[in-house]
C-alpha cells in the first residue's frame, strides 16, 4: 500500500478519534503528495524514493520552524510544529544513530576508494542516495568530512 492510501486511512482514523493535531499533520502530508503528483503531471503516483524525499523535506521544514519559534519564545507555535513533526516522523524510516552513520560512511568510502577531502563529492553522492530518509544531510556531511580528514 502506497503512502497516499496509508495517509488517507490515517486521516479517517484521526477523524473518528477527533485527534485534531494528527489530522492537521496528515492533511498537510496529503496536500504535499497531491502537489507533487500534479507537478510531475502523472497519474501514476509517486515512487517510494520520492515519498521519502517529500516526507524528509516536510520534517526538515518543521524542525527549522520549531527552532525559530523556540528562539523567538513562541511556545504556542512551537507546540504545533512539534506535533506535526512527530506525525511526519511516524511515516519516515527509522533514523540511524551517529555510530551507524559512521559505519555506513566508512563502508562507502572504502567502496568508492576515496583517499582524502578532495573525494568528498564522490562520497557524498553515494552516501546521500544510500542514507536518504535515514539520516540528516548535515550529519552525513560532517561525518564524511571528518572521516576523509583523518
Amino acid at each position: 500500500m502506497g503512502l497516499k492510501s496509508t495517509i488517507e486511512q490515517e486521516i479517517k482514523q484521526a477523524m473518528l478519534k477527533k485527534d485534531k493535531d494528527r489530522l492537521r499533520a496528515l492533511r498537510a502530508i496529503k496536500s504535499l503528495i497531491l502537489l507533487a503528483e500534479t507537478e510531475k503531471g502523472g497519474g501514476e503516483g509517486l515512487n517510494e524514493d520520492a515519498e521519502i524525499k517529500l516526507l524528509t523535506k516536510a520534517a526538515k521544514q518543521r524542525r527549522d520552524s520549531l527552532a525559530i519559534y523556540e528562539q523567538q519564545n513562541r511556545p504556542d507555535l512551537a507546540e504545533v510544529e512539534l506535533a506535526e513533526l512527530k506525525v511526519i516522523e511516524d511515516f519516515l524510516p527509522k533514523q540511524l544513530s551517529e555510530d551507524e552513520i559512521k559505519k555506513e560512511v566508512a563502508a562507502i568510502i572504502a567502496t568508492v576508494g576515496a583517499t582524502g577531502p578532495g573525494d568528498m563529492g564522490k562520497v557524498m553522492g553515494v552516501a546521500t542516495r544510500q542514507l536518504a530518509g535515514k539520516a540528516d544531510g548535515k550529519v552525513i556531511s560532517s561525518i564524511v568530512k571528518a572521516l576523509l580528514s583523518e
